[in-house]
């Protein structure tokens, strides 16, 4: 079996080492690069299985990176950035991040996360007695792993996937912040529901019709429910 590979998109000379030792003597596979103008090219070369990615880099932005890496593959993506703001979290995950870890760090927290994205880019298996769900619209096939609307299928990130796995095979139910966070993300995520609100507002953008019944609601400040909407006609 081939090493997990890693690619580290950082300048600091002494992070890169930091974290590609740790990572090597885990039995990772490590590429680096050390700015924007790299960052593609070696993505592309080395195809990994994770990314991790400083935000502040020489020659570009590691926005920009976040949002051309996620257009081209579903790989699972941590930002480590020294940036802490709120929205500049949210405006990661809105770019497709799937993680979002500041730095300083300890190294156990980053291994922590970087299992717990691997874990997510491998959906858990469903119910044996499960091979799809049907939702309206919208058709999911548990054993592809494939989402369909409207017949057309739909390019979801693991995180996506995931998230909307829990949802539908739990339908009509409520899904606390906190139980969603668990499930999807793991052990230690229970308060970052920004998490949640962004992946399910990708995943309304994706997946709901404009003028129709909504497939997920809201329940203030308790969670998330997952409704299969009667599409024979538009809401009013």
């Amino acid at each position: 079996m081939k090493p997990t590979r890693v690619l580290v998109v950082e300048d600091d000379p002494n992070i890169v080492d930091l974290i590609r030792s740790n990572l090597l003597v885990r039995g990772y596979d490590v590429v680096v690069a050390t700015s924007a103008v790299t960052a593609l090219a070696q993505f592309v070369c080395h195809d990994p299985a994770v990314v991790l990615l400083d935000l502040m880099l020489p020659g570009g932005d590691g926005f920009e990176i976040c949002r051309r890496i996620r257009q081209m593959s579903p790989v699972g993506i941590i930002v480590v950035s020294a940036r802490t703001r709120e929205h500049e979290k949210v405006r990661a995950l809105n770019l497709g991040a799937d993680d979002y870890l500041t730095k300083p760090f300890g190294v156990d927290e980053l291994l922590a996360r970087l299992v717990a994205t691997l874990r997510r880019c491998r959906p858990a298996d469903p119910p044996a007695d499960v091979v799809e769900i049907k939702l309206g619209h919208v058709h999911i096939d548990l054993d592809a792993q494939a989402v369909y609307r409207d017949g057309e299928r739909v390019r979801l990130t693991p995180t996506e996937y995931s998230l909307l796995q829990v949802l539908a095979l739990n339908e009509g139910k409520l899904m606390s912040y906190g139980l969603l966070l668990r499930e999807v993300w793991g052990p230690g995520y229970e308060e970052s529901r920004e998490y949640v609100r962004v992946y399910v507002g990708r995943l309304r953008a994706k997946l709901e019709r404009a003028g129709y019944p909504p497939l997920i609601f809201t329940e203030p400040r308790a969670g998330y429910r997952l409704v299969a909407p009667d599409c024979s006609e538009p809401s009013v």
